[in-house]
């Protein structure tokens, strides 16, 4: 099953003609969510062929321009192309009350319901939406307002019915679906056929952590362990290491020893200060600590 992550924006608070503020659309088993939406983000949406009416949940990690400043306009777009279903956003404490101004500025009403689930890094590790497939979770960020990262998993799936095993010991249809949940099967001999004859192992559940404005915070490491892909933000290279503390944001090196540390797999690195035009040192500064890392950029496209 899909599960793929589009980097809509990798840039910090100055857009770029290179790169666009902060926005990402997780593609989880089919079904679309948006974390944070810059400035730009809806015209990387339609640029990418993204469904946008297919979008049912937003996640914004803080109030800082660069992650939210496209969603009034993203919102409009969404009622003026008739849109009746639910919409629900995860944001710190304020957003509702900044976008019914934005709204009742213009004189504007939604035909659909817009709902507000509101996250704070105070919390902790919280679990802000679930079904059959997926969670996602809020997990606390250091940064100079309130924030939190998200981290989006895949549920185990079930174990996988072996046809061969099937036939051979004429296992009727109606005991599939049960063996797939992990139970055995007994034959009218009284034999036990176990369910690691009649099934191979799920794959592996996934993970992909997003890590969008912190300054070096090794507590995070405790919440993303082994996570399949982090993005942590790299705002400045080593050399400015006194300016990122100054703004609680995070150097390339710094990105590197949290994956070094949470053990992940693969650390893509971003949200990268507009005074850089060459990102390569971000990327050498980086494999230093930790080796599979690689640069985000606009419409990469990250296969976990």
């Amino acid at each position: 099953m899909r599960f793929e992550v589009l980097i809509l924006g990798c840039g910090s608070a100055l857009p770029t003609l290179e790169r666009n503020p902060g926005g990402q659309v997780v593609n989880l088993h089919e079904q679309l969510y948006l974390l944070d939406c810059g400035e730009g983000t809806q015209h990387e949406l339609r640029k990418h062929k993204i469904k946008i009416q297919r979008i049912d949940h937003i996640f914004i990690s803080h109030l800082h321009g660069d992650h939210f400043f496209g969603l009034i306009g993203l919102v409009s777009t969404l009622n003026l192309l008739g849109r009746q279903k639910e919409l629900t956003i995860y944001a710190p404490s304020g957003l509702k009350q900044i976008l019914s101004v934005q709204l009742e500025a213009s004189d504007s009403y939604l035909r659909f319901p817009l709902h507000f689930v509101e996250t704070s890094p105070k919390k902790g590790k919280t679990l802000l939406f679930e079904n059959k497939t997926t969670e996602i979770y809020s997990i606390p960020l250091k940064h100079r307002i309130d924030c939190t990262g998200f981290l989006v998993s895949e549920k185990p799936a079930e174990r996988k019915i072996n046809p061969e095993a099937i036939k051979l010991y004429n296992i009727p249809r109606y005991m599939l679906a049960k063996i797939k949940a992990g139970e055995n099967f007994t034959a009218e001999s009284g034999e036990v056929i176990t369910n690691e004859k009649l099934t191979y192992p799920a794959d592996s559940p996934r993970s992909y952590a997003y890590c969008s404005d912190t300054a070096y915070y090794p507590e995070l490491t405790s919440h993303i362990k082994q996570v399949d892909v982090l993005y942590h933000e790299a705002t400045f290279l080593e050399t400015l290491k006194d300016r990122a503390k100054q703004t609680f944001h995070s150097t390339a090196k710094d990105a590197a020893s949290i994956a070094k540390g949470a053990a992940v797999k693969k650390l893509i690195l971003g949200h990268y200060s507009a005074r850089y035009k060459d990102l390569n040192p971000f990327l050498e500064e980086a494999k230093e600590i930790f080796e599979n890392t690689e640069l985000g950029y606009d419409g990469k496209l990250i296969t976990l």
